[in-house]
């Protein structure tokens, strides 16, 4: 890393130590702390650090502002990564941000993320694979990759396909977000705590066990929506394919089932393609580690694809909302296309 990138990532990220508790804090509120390549070295070099650290006990991540923990990866920097340059650098920052969540995957001491507010993406990563997961009223997570041409990373693929049932091909095809409940229950998160107490649960923290301190603050959540969507969910996106999941939606009935038909089609042909086959590979594979090297493959992969670059361009570049995707439709996909993002 440069000095300017270091001196960047030192104001973007922010370190501190309260009793034996040490906290990561993202520092990017304008852009809902979206992660940097720097941003993601930092973090990785605090946490080998207080690995062998014996007067810290708890590691814990939140985001500054009001806004929310991480809306995920700096995608305007891919944007012009692939219109500008290589790739490489696309492909370096995936390296190491794929590198630091399975480290905090296995990290040896109580890791706690407050998933307070938005925490999407690469902020999903950078929490949903900690320890101890907490969500608040807040809350608002998910895997957004499919609305820009992309596919779920980040070890996504990996919690999406352990979610319940269909549950997590539905986040994945769909891109939705959800709430405190639901984000328990599709297995992202563990503990809900009203964001009023999240300060003293911070508080707690620094001098006591970690899980006794959450499991103090901890309420139960509000009632979420998916469990009770499982009715129709499960049996619509159990279907081999995208378009079989779309054809069983629509000869569902509800309107909620054609809502999401609708979601479907509106999102990358292809990237909705790929993601259905990654996350029924994920769910064979043995480990997080193996869902992550996948994941690196299909990244890479995607770096040369139109759609990827032109959903970025249509949601923050230009912002008119209006991708024009290559292919445009379902039934247009070329499932040797689909198989190609897995090579190498």
């Amino acid at each position: 890393m440069s000095a300017e990138a270091a001196a960047q990532a030192e104001r973007d990220v922010e370190f501190a130590r309260r009793g034996h508790l040490a906290e990561i804090a993202l520092n990017r509120p304008r852009a809902i702390n979206a992660l940097t390549h720097g941003m993601v070295s930092a973090i990785h070099a605090a946490l080998e650090q207080w690995a062998d650290d014996d007067t810290v006990q708890t590691v814990v991540l939140t985001g500054r502002g009001d806004r929310g923990l991480c809306a995920g990866g700096d995608i305007v920097g891919l944007y012009y990564d692939m219109v500008d340059g290589d790739g490489s650098a696309s492909e370096a920052f995936w390296r190491d941000e794929y590198r630091l969540n399975l480290y905090i995957a296995n990290y040896p001491k109580p890791f706690v993320a407050v998933m307070d507010g938005v925490t999407l993406g690469g902020g999903v990563g950078l929490s949903a694979h900690a320890a101890i997961r907490v969500v608040t009223e807040r809350s608002k997570v998910g895997m957004p990759e499919t609305s820009i041409g992309y596919i779920p990373d980040v070890g996504g693929t990996w919690l999406l396909a352990h979610a319940p049932g269909e549950l997590g091909t539905y986040l994945g095809l769909t891109a939705s977000t959800i709430g405190a409940a639901d984000a328990i229950l599709a297995g992202f998160a563990d503990h809900y705590v009203p964001s009023e107490r999240l300060s003293a649960l911070i508080e707690d923290l620094e001098t006591g066990d970690a899980d006794a301190a959450v499991t103090r603050h901890a309420e139960t959540p509000p009632p979420g929506t998916l469990g009770a969507a499982r009715e129709w969910i499960d049996p619509a996106f159990s279907a081999p394919t995208v378009a079989e999941v779309v054809g069983r939606l629509r000869a569902d009935g509800r309107s909620e089932a054609a809502a999401t038909a609708d979601l479907i089609e509106a999102k990358s042909p292809t990237a909705v393609s790929v993601t259905l086959e990654a996350l029924r590979r994920a769910a064979q594979l043995p480990d997080l580690a193996a869902a992550l090297e996948q994941e690196l493959r299909v990244s890479v992969h995607a770096l040369t694809s139109h759609d990827f670059r032109e959903g970025i361009r249509a949601q923050v570049i230009d912002k008119d909302r209006q991708p024009h995707w290559q292919p445009a439709t379902l039934a247009e996909v070329d499932p040797s296309s689909v198989a190609t993002y897995f090579a190498g």
